[in-house]
């Protein structure tokens, strides 16, 4: 007997609709979310093993250095090394297509749908985990700097890019990562120093050498920055993506123009639902300063 596998060439969507896909297929939407999204871009990555929660040590601040005499003994620091746990939550999504994308192959299904999940997960996941928008994690790089107190108002110039790293570096952390938006490019641009240099770098897109990361959401005011040391952001994916298709059932969240839930039978529809597991957690608050043109209050 030959054993038939799945062929998202060949297979309709039709004949597999319980979201069965190729490992190929997941991990290409993981990758796209992963490159997409700042969370992901610059937070530090914990392995979580197909668990809902984990247990991540992490070090605190206390390494030093000495200077000796000869034949003296040289101190030792301990930093602490605390726990702290990492909990994972869905993120889903529901897409609706025509009854005849039934008929598509799996392939050309999966190409038409991606971006649209891609761009969906990308911006719920940085606007819980950078912007404190709709968060269901612990924390957000938005609440450690109002925690912290290192948020200071004005606009983007080279003095206020500046004054952004002083408040990192009276907390003794280096930034290695900025959140941008692309709204803020002809600000940075125009932030030069006494000698007319800009301190941004358009070909390396670096800020005063540090890496900048536009986030795409209208949740981001024009005129903010988030500057950081970002592997005090840590994340962790514990399951792919999953995938199933339905063409019965009632859609509570989505309305036709005359303000009636969409029935996928009546309407000779289909919707897909996406979901993916996701942490993000913040584990020192002084390691993000924020810039903002004041219009706007921080989400607590």
């Amino acid at each position: 007997m030959t054993v038939q596998t799945f062929n998202p060439e060949h297979v309709l969507v039709s004949q597999q609709k319980d979201g069965t896909l190729l490992p190929d297929m997941t991990n290409a939407v993981l990758k796209e979310v992963a490159e997409s999204s700042v969370v992901m871009q610059l937070g530090k990555y914990v392995e979580m093993g197909g668990k809902q929660e984990v247990t991540t040590q992490i070090q605190t601040d206390g390494l030093s250095a000495y200077w000796v005499n000869e034949t003296e003994k040289i101190k030792t620091d301990k930093p602490e090394v605390v726990p702290v746990k990492l909990r994972a939550h869905k993120l889903g999504i529901i897409l609706l297509a025509s009854r005849e994308a039934l008929n598509y192959t799996w392939a050309r299904f999966f190409e038409d749908m991606k971006p649209q999940i891609v761009e969906a997960f990308q911006r719920k996941i940085d606007e819980a985990g950078i912007l404190n928008v709709n968060n269901p994690f612990a924390n957000s790089v938005e609440q450690a700097t109002a925690t912290a107190r290192t948020a200071i108002k004005g606009a983007i110039n080279y003095d206020n890019v500046l004054a952004l790293q002083d408040k990192l570096y009276d907390a003794d952390v280096e930034a290695n990562g900025i959140v941008s938006k692309v709204q803020n490019r002809t600000a940075l641009r125009e932030s030069r120093d006494g000698n007319k240099v800009s301190v941004f770098d358009r070909s390396a897109n670096t800020v005063d050498g540090i890496q900048v990361v536009d986030l795409k959401s209208n949740q981001m005011k024009k005129g903010t920055l988030y500057a950081g040391d970002f592997d005090h952001l840590i994340y962790g994916v514990p399951y792919n993506i999953n995938y199933k298709i339905s063409e019965e059932g009632q859609i509570s969240t989505v309305t036709n123009e005359d303000g009636t839930p969409v029935n996928l039978f009546e309407q000779e529809m289909i919707a897909i639902r996406a979901t993916m597991d996701i942490a993000v957690m913040v584990t020192k608050d002084g390691a993000f300063a924020k810039l903002t043109a004041g219009a706007e209050e921080a989400v607590l």
